[in-house]
């Protein structure tokens, strides 16, 4: 079983990180020829493209110039402890022991503007690129085209090694979509959280996205390997809603806390 997440926008690169082993992304040649291409563009140019204000707008273009490899432990930090969104949030990776992070590092992936897929121990810059941004390269007008068909491939790969055939996607479209799901090498789940809200279950941005991060905190902790175990989640007052489910998007609902 494999799961795989979104990035997230906000990092963090401040807290105290533990020891323990990092990886190096399997597409960073790609993400530096993507950075070269970013460079090209001012602050207010990249504000128009990316619908960002001119502050953060500034800030990536400082992003983008400090940008440098190699990578280490002294100027970059591993992915899972480097995004701090609302996934990441419910993820908490940081509470992980080694051998967690190990699991994870086989079973977790997360879909990258920038770099692509990411194993939960390779190690990041800071950095904004979403999957949807505009951005031209010489294989085409956005990032779908740039990254082609090699995304799709590499969660095979990583599908094929995590010893069952599934794949829970616990990603956004905007992501998801740049895989060829005919293609994963296995089938595909992707679990729906519902919260109670304005008299009606409904999915809750925030709410749905911390619910993907402890749904993917469930299957590490649990070493899980097969489908039927996702049935079980019951993090944060939230159960399996059969009436609301079908066979690859099972459906997980919540009253008010």
């Amino acid at each position: 079983m494999l799961a795989i997440l979104s990035p997230a926008k906000s990092l963090d690169f401040e807290s105290r990180l533990p020891r323990g082993r990092h990886t190096v992304p399997d597409f960073l040649e790609d993400s530096a020829n993507l950075v070269e291409r970013l460079r090209e563009f001012e602050a207010p140019e990249l504000s128009r493209m990316m619908g960002i204000s001119d502050t953060l707008a500034k800030l990536n273009v400082n992003r983008y110039s400090a940008w440098k490899e190699p990578f280490s432990r002294r100027n970059a930090r591993p992915a899972v402890l480097a995004f701090n969104g609302d996934a990441y949030q419910g993820l908490r990776a940081w509470e992980f022991s080694g051998r967690d992070l190990g699991w994870a590092q086989r079973h977790l992936r997360i879909l990258s503007g920038l770099h692509g897929v990411l194993r939960p121990l390779d190690l990041i810059q800071p950095y904004r690129l979403e999957m949807s941004t505009p951005l031209s390269t010489a294989a085409g007008s956005n990032l779908y085209d740039f990254w082609g068909d090699r995304l799709t491939e590499s969660v095979r790969e990583a599908v094929e090694a995590s010893g069952t055939p599934v794949l829970v996607n616990l990603a956004s479209k905007e992501y998801f979509s740049v895989l060829d799901l005919s293609n994963v090498g296995g089938r595909v789940i992707s679990p729906r959280f519902l919260d109670f809200r304005g008299g009606q279950y409904r999915f809750v941005s925030f709410l749905g996205k911390r619910a993907r991060g402890m749904m993917a905190r469930f299957i590490i902790e649990k070493r899980m390997r097969f489908a039927k175990g996702l049935l079980e989640f019951s993090e944060a007052g939230y159960r399996y809603d059969p009436e609301r489910s079908t066979r690859d998007q099972p459906t997980f609902i919540r009253d008010p806390l």
